[in-house]
């Protein structure tokens, strides 16, 4: 059974990673990153403050923090030395297979991706705490594409992708249902009522768009 799926993995890393571009490697390369997204983050700590207030934001800002650290820690902490599953990237099996950008190969063993734990324990976390259709979307459509891209650059299988995801998913419901036991933090009463023209849907979207600029002329 094992041996089955991980022979379907390996099929359907391969199947995607075939698909690639100068402009996607470029791209692609950049969506993986992280220090590119520190305005997008910025945006969603300034959107908390505006919402809930400089008190809320400092807890909440460090309960997003513990999301991120127990999706990051599940993944890379326990999961990866647990299992020992070489990335795409290094597997003596298909590593010669597969699309590398940059020489970028990532680190020994890939299961599971925190990339994919990490957004998606943000992104869940953030669409419970906003309940808006629209960010929602935007922030799930966002951690795919960040997921997608470690695909992409031949750094993770799709499987190590779906269990991060379950991980992050997890984590971001879990701790946030877990807040209403802090009293200090006072969720019931969100200023909904300012037409704010700069929020994380547009500075995400503008840090998207730029990495596309990026990419086209690199």
């Amino acid at each position: 059974m094992l041996e089955t799926l991980n022979q379907l993995d390996q099929e359907l890393l391969l199947f995607l990673n075939s698909f690639h571009s100068p402009f996607f490697d470029s791209f692609m390369f950049l969506i993986s990153g992280k220090l590119v997204w520190a305005v997008f983050y910025l945006a969603i700590i300034v959107q908390i403050y505006r919402t809930y207030g400089w008190k809320n934001c400092l807890y909440l800002v460090v309960t997003i923090a513990l999301v991120i650290t127990c999706c990051d820690q599940m993944a890379s902490g326990f999961l990866k030395p647990t299992f020992e599953r070489f990335r795409p990237s290094r597997s003596p099996e298909i590593s010669h297979l597969v699309h590398i950008v940059n020489g970028y190969t990532g680190g020994k063993y890939g299961f599971a991706s925190s990339h994919a734990a990490n957004v998606f324990g943000l992104a869940t976390f953030v669409s419970l705490l906003f309940r808006n259709k629209k960010l929602s979307i935007f922030l799930f459509s966002w951690a795919a594409l960040v997921s997608y891209s470690r695909i992409y650059l031949g750094v993770h299988y799709p499987g190590d992708i779906i269990v991060g995801t379950g991980i992050g998913l997890f984590f971001g419901y879990i701790i946030y249902k877990l807040l209403p036991r802090f009293k200090f933090i006072k969720l019931d009463n969100p200023i909904t009522d300012r037409n704010w023209k700069l929020d994380i849907i547009t500075w995400g979207s503008l840090s998207i768009i730029v990495m596309a600029v990026i990419a086209i002329f690199k």
